[in-house]
């Protein structure tokens, strides 16, 4: 995988944080896509520690 490559991947990983800190700011308290989204953010952080962490290794 190459530096730019892997920049547009997290961009793309970042795209899916906002989107689901959105989705659960609109979720009116609604529990079960309150837990839905904190397990969506659980994945995207692991997806950020394995790409974005490499960005920053690689430039």
């Amino acid at each position: 995988m190459g530096q730019t490559e892997a920049k547009r991947m997290a961009m793309a990983v970042e795209a899916i944080r906002k989107a689901a800190e959105e989705l659960k700011a609109r979720s009116n308290g609604n529990q079960a896509v309150i837990r839905n989204v904190d397990r969506i953010l659980a994945n995207v952080r692991m997806l950020e520690i394995n790409v974005c962490d490499l960005v920053d290794v690689i430039g």
